[in-house]
């Protein structure tokens, strides 16, 4: 299930390196998406679940663990 990628323009003016070329995105894109499919899988760990907690308290009653 991929998706199609828009071509990048070069910035102008900004020195930097050209954009990777589509079939090296598409190559990346592949093979991140294997490396890490399994992670998404995995149970969340407890320090990552303790963290998610935090994001779900009101600003200031945050407490550490």
């Amino acid at each position: 299930m991929t998706k199609p990628v828009a071509e990048t323009k070069p910035a102008t003016g900004t020195g930097t390196a050209p954009p990777l070329s589509p079939s090296v995105r598409r190559h990346l894109g592949k093979s991140l998406r294997s490396h890490f499919a399994d992670s998404l899988t995995e149970p969340v760990g407890e320090r990552l679940e303790a963290l998610i907690g935090r994001l779900d308290t009101p600003k200031g009653r945050a407490t550490r663990p």
